[in-house]
């Protein structure tokens, strides 16, 4: 199949187009032909659902060159190595744009070890060392975040602690701080308490923090304080304010690429998820459609996951109509998407018209749901791969 589409006899569809220009650093001018190629829808099918398992080792693996081959006798490790091995944890970090944390968490697993394993065995200077100490808490949460998406929540969270450990022994305050508001994230996802940590990482982070990740932590300060109810609206809209500020801010350090996702789009998506959470419907569709008119469609998990909360506001606010075809706009995003938390939150929100069932956009919607082939192919039981440290 690959060799299919690289020799041009057959095309890529969206999303995988964007994933090779992106491995390849070309654009699909130079990448792919202009002949057109037609194929059956059947074909279509078959080509996409292979693709999903076989994207992330082809496409990036192949693509992206890996350093550790390169070490001397002795294993000695450099600066240099240490720069290439961020330079290769932003590239890959591009692929949890298009899939679900089931693909690519195997992937990023093994990037995590293989770190962990030059930080046991490999020399290196006291900076070198502190430096790859922050790649591992880098990689931590990576592979966490990606296990969370999954729903494996005991993974998820003995990476993120693993990842606050490497960031306290790295000196690297502004991945501590991350590391904190992941573990808050994480429990507030499951219906706990998450404001404690979520302070802490606001607390943690230093002034000279970059303003992208000042904003990262905020807006999930935020959201742990919607989601504990009205009673913290005024800490809800400070955290919110606070992080638009940091987004307008200029530094002379660059921002960190893990951080570099959190703009005034998905500030502003977050700013409607809270108005959700407070009870305030009116002020969350105005946020969230406009928001989300701009969102592309390849971004299907996390379109997915914020149509989810348009459909809630519609319903708070009484329409009906318009929340089942919000939801049903969020169940087709979510097909083939190898994300637990879509699926989760459309039943949720479907749970909630049941009273409406009568009605026949949500009597669809509830047969949809019990189709087989709606349900994402994820395992049932959490990941047992070994990682050192």
């Amino acid at each position: 199949m690959i060799k299919d589409w690289e020799a041009g006899r057959h095309k890529p569809r969206d999303p995988y187009r964007l994933l090779y220009c992106r491995a390849f650093d070309l654009d699909e001018n130079e990448l792919f032909s202009v002949e057109s190629t037609s194929r059956t829808e059947s074909e279509d099918d078959v080509l996409r659902r292979e693709f999903l398992g076989a994207s992330v080792a082809t496409v990036s693996i192949a693509a992206i060159p890996v350093p550790f081959e390169s070490l001397p006798q002795g294993r000695r490790v450099n600066d240099e190595l240490v720069v290439s091995l961020r330079k290769r944890i932003a590239r890959l970090r591009r692929i949890d744009d298009y899939l679900g944390g089931a693909e690519t968490y195997p992937l990023y697993a093994a990037e995590l070890e293989r770190t962990s394993t030059l930080v046991n065995e490999a020399s290196y200077t006291q900076k070198t060392g502190r430096a790859l100490l922050s790649v591992v808490s880098e990689q931590a949460q990576q592979a966490g975040w990606a296990a969370f998406d999954a729903g494996w929540a005991k993974k998820a969270r003995q990476l993120f602690k693993k990842s606050l450990s490497a960031a306290t022994d790295a000196g690297d305050t502004a991945l501590l701080a991350n590391s904190l508001a992941f573990l808050a994230y994480q429990k507030v996802s499951y219906g706990s308490p998450g404001i404690q940590e979520a302070d802490a990482s606001c607390r943690v982070a230093e002034r000279g923090t970059p303003p992208a990740v000042r904003a990262l932590l905020l807006e999930r300060a935020a959201w742990a304080y919607a989601s504990e109810g009205q009673r913290y609206q005024v800490e809800v809209e400070r955290a919110l304010e606070e992080a638009g500020r940091a987004l307008e801010e200029s530094s002379g350090e660059p921002n960190p690429d893990w951080a570099l996702w959190v703009d005034r789009l998905e500030l502003q998506i977050m700013t409607g998820r809270c108005w959700v959470a407070l009870n305030q419907p009116v002020k969350a569709i105005a946020v969230l459609e406009d928001a989300l008119s701009k969102y592309e469609d390849t971004r299907a998990r996390d379109k997915s996951l914020y149509t989810t909360w348009l459909s809630e506001a519609y319903l708070d606010a009484g329409e009906i109509e318009r929340a089942s075809a919000a939801l049903s706009q969020s169940l087709s995003l979510s097909m083939d998407v190898a994300s637990i938390r879509p699926r989760q939150r459309v039943s949720a929100v479907l749970e909630r018209l049941e009273d409406h069932r009568s009605l026949p956009s949500v009597a669809e919607l509830f047969d949809r749901m019990a189709t087989p082939s709606s349900c994402s192919a994820i395992p049932s039981t959490e990941p047992t791969h070994r990682q050192s440290m």
